[in-house]
């Protein structure tokens, strides 16, 4: 967006003003030229989030020239905040820890609508078409979803187990055909709600899926729903594609014969670690990569990493994988050739290194380094550091490329 000059601007600058489509201009003032550089106007796929933790705000992000053009604030308890996009990557739907569902504009920098809906909330989904969002919530339990652009409450969706009793639900992700899938930590249960009419959603229900779903994934095909559980060693896969999908387990027993270390971060599924035809996966109380095929879900190889993996994400062209780690290994990164399945960096490039993302072609990865209050962007190919960004404990990191991608 380019702003109006004024006269000072115009006899401070010594740059080349750039008019419709990069054409250069001079202003002639008291008989010499004063070429001037206005800012280059940034679009909506050229944008991104930055959670601020500590200051329940948001900075908005130029991704491609790496900056910050803006912070929004006024967001609340923003500890486990994340972000789903407009289909235009115009708007962001925040969904806070306090409950709160918040759309933002990133173009204007400001918040359009709020509402409290839950007690405790941790994530969220927008339906294919961009008309439905769903937050998922711990407190009281359940899923709701809204109207995208008026934020009215259109269903909710208790998520009870075999007595009636509320669970937490997690892995919440979107499916073709305005259709929600998500797991029930407390029930031991994953269902597929249908909101092709929202008033009348129609909800299938898989029991005795294994023990505390605790975070799940959707193949970039959209073809698989992956999740992990954290009550035992495994995975629960449903073929989202069959007639009639059914769950199964997978990676049982990856654990066995070995004591399982104490947990000190609950790892992440939510991360896209599908790279070619492969699943990269962390695995719990253990200081493994794991590797899975997609087709069969089948273990066909492990990697030794630092320590207990967190994120475990693979770069955009499926080459690389990145971890980052639990206490005590906060502060270290790795990246995992995908093709030698071996450890090629070892990285520590600032301390409470939380959450990652990729720009949309892989280039770079951006790192949140909570405890340095900075963003770092790493270039992928070098793993060096070739840009920081002052943040307030920055947390989640989020790129409206997300909006053109199934199940985040």
């Amino acid at each position: 967006m380019t702003l109006p000059l004024t006269r000072r601007d115009w006899l401070a600058r010594g740059s080349t003003l750039a008019l419709g489509g990069g054409a250069a201009a001079s202003l002639l003032l008291g008989g010499c030229a004063a070429p001037v550089a206005a800012p280059e106007p940034v679009g909506t796929g050229d944008l991104g989030l930055i959670v601020e933790r500590a200051s329940g705000s948001l900075l908005v992000v130029n991704t491609s020239q790496p900056r910050v053009l803006g912070r929004i604030e006024g967001l609340g308890d923003l500890s486990h905040a994340s972000i789903v996009f407009s289909r235009d990557g115009l708007r962001g739907y925040v969904f806070g820890r306090d409950g709160a569902l918040t759309r933002v504009n990133l173009l204007t920098h400001r918040i359009e609508a709020r509402v409290m809906q839950a007690g405790n909330s941790i994530g969220g989904a927008i339906s294919q078409d961009g008309r439905l969002v769903a937050a998922q919530n711990y407190q009281p339990g359940g899923i709701k979803v809204f109207d995208a652009r008026t934020l009215g409450l259109l269903a909710d969706i208790p998520a009870v187990d075999a007595h009636g009793k509320r669970s937490r639900v997690v892995g919440l992700a979107d499916l073709p055909g305005q259709r929600f899938i998500y797991a029930l930590f407390d029930a031991d249960a994953i269902c597929i709600a249908d909101l092709s009419d929202p008033k009348s959603p129609r909800v299938t229900r898989f029991d005795g899926i294994g023990r505390q779903p605790y975070d799940a994934l959707v193949t970039p095909n959209g073809r698989h729903f992956i999740a992990g559980l954290f009550g035992e060693d495994g995975l629960a896969v449903i073929d989202l594609w069959a007639e009639q999908p059914q769950v199964r387990r997978a990676l049982g027993g990856y654990g066995r014969g070995k004591e399982p270390l104490p947990v000190y971060k609950m790892p992440h599924l939510r991360g896209w670690a599908i790279a070619g035809p492969h699943a990269w996966l962390p695995a719990i109380g253990r200081h493994e990569v794991l590797v899975a095929d997609t087709e069969h879900w089948a273990e066909v190889g492990r990697v030794a990493v630092a320590g207990q993996p967190v994120f475990v994400m693979a770069r955009p062209d499926g080459r690389q994988v990145w971890v980052n780690f639990a206490l005590p290994d906060y502060h270290r990164l790795q990246v995992i050739d995908t093709r030698s399945r071996r450890v090629i960096h070892n990285l520590e490039p600032g301390r409470a290194l939380l959450h990652m993302e990729f720009t949309p072609r892989g280039e770079a990865v951006w790192v949140s380094a909570r405890d340095d209050n900075r963003v770092l962007v790493i270039d992928t190919a070098s793993a060096r550091t070739v840009a920081t960004l002052d943040a307030q404990a920055p947390s989640g990191i989020f790129f409206t490329s997300r909006a053109a991608r199934m199940g985040l």
